[in-house]
C-alpha cells in the first residue's frame, strides 16, 4: 500500500488476537506498541471482549508488558451497561462471571423482574436450559429486547478458533422472531464513542476481523488496517467491498506504515 500524507489524529486497536492471544502477546507487538505512542498520537484500545471485566483485563495487559492505561480500554461491556442504565432495564445477563464487576448494581433481578436479555462470550451459560430461559423471557410480548454485546462468530484461542457469541445470538433470533441490537463492533454508535471528537477521515483502525474491525471501521469513513494474526484467515480481505486500507502481517507492520506517514505528514507540516 503506497503512503497517504495525511494527518493521523487518532488510532483504535483491537486487543485480542491484534495484540494478544489470550495470556500470550503477539511477537513484536510490545515494542511496536511504545513506537507508535512515541508520536503522540491518541490511542484507543477498542475490544468486543466480554469474558472479563475490564479491570481484570487490564491487569493481564500489563502483566504481559503491553503499555496502556485503563481508560485507554473502550469495552462493549461498558457500553452495554451504559445502555442498561440509561433505560432503566433489568437484565437477565449472559455474561462469563468474570465479566460481572462491570455490570454492578444491575446482577441481582429475579426472574420476575428481568426485562431485557443481555448475551456476551459466555460458555457456561450457552447451554439449553439457559438458552430456553433466555427464549420464554423474549417471548413476553412485552418488547423484552435482546441486546447483544457483540455477534463475533468465532475467536482466536491459543487451542484453536472457538464459537462466539453471535451463532447463540442468531439461535434466539430465529427461535423467538426478534431482532438483537448489537452494542459493540461494528456499531457505528461504539466507534464514534471511541473517537469522540476526531473526523473519521483522521483515524485507523487496526484489527485481526474483517467485518467487526475493518468492515466495520471503514463504513464509517476509517481507514482499517487488517493483520494476519489471530482470527484471520486466508481471503479474509476479499470479503468485504471496499478491501482494507491495508493488510499487515502483523501489528508491527501496520505500525510500521504509520510510522512513515506520520514521518512523511511532520515533515510537511
Amino acid at each position: 500500500m503506497a503512503s497517504r500524507k495525511v494527518p493521523i489524529k487518532a488510532v483504535l486497536i483491537d486487543l485480542s488476537g491484534t495484540l494478544h492471544v489470550e495470556n500470550t502477546a503477539i511477537p513484536g507487538a510490545v515494542d511496536s506498541l511504545k513506537k507508535l505512542r512515541g508520536t503522540g498520537i491518541p490511542i484507543k484500545f477498542v475490544t468486543n471482549t466480554t469474558k472479563e471485566s475490564r479491570r481484570c483485563l487490564f491487569e493481564r495487559l500489563i502483566g504481559l508488558g503491553l503499555e496502556l492505561r485503563k481508560d485507554e480500554i473502550w469495552s462493549s461491556l461498558w457500553a452495554a451497561q451504559d445502555l442498561l442504565r440509561s433505560r432503566n432495564l433489568k437484565p437477565m445477563l449472559m455474561v462469563d462471571d468474570a465479566a460481572l464487576e462491570d455490570f454492578s448494581g444491575l446482577t441481582d433481578y429475579g426472574e420476575e423482574e428481568q426485562n431485557a436479555v443481555v448475551i456476551g462470550l459466555a460458555p457456561s451459560m450457552f447451554n439449553f436450559s439457559q438458552l430456553s430461559k433466555a427464549f420464554r423471557l423474549l417471548l413476553t410480548g412485552a418488547g423484552v429486547p435482546l441486546i447483544a454485546i457483540h455477534c463475533g462468530r468465532y475467536y482466536k484461542r491459543c487451542d484453536g478458533l472457538a464459537l462466539g457469541p453471535g451463532p447463540f445470538v442468531r439461535a434466539l433470533e430465529y427461535a423467538s422472531g426478534c431482532h438483537s441490537e448489537v452494542v459493540g463492533k461494528p456499531s457505528p454508535t461504539f466507534f464514534r464513542s471511541a473517537l469522540g471528537d476526531v473526523d473519521p477521515a483522521y483515524a485507523v483502525m487496526i484489527g485481526d476481523d474483517v467485518k467487526d474491525d475493518i468492515g466495520g471501521a471503514q463504513a464509517m469513513g476509517m481507514r482499517g488496517f487488517l493483520v494476519q494474526t489471530g482470527k484471520y484467515r486466508t481471503g479474509d480481505e476479499s470479503r468485504i467491498s471496499p478491501g482494507p486500507a491495508a493488510v499487515c502481517p502483523s501489528f508491527s507492520e501496520a505500525v510500521d506504515i504509520l510510522l512513515k506517514e506520520y514521518a512523511q505528514s511532520e515533515g510537511d507540516s
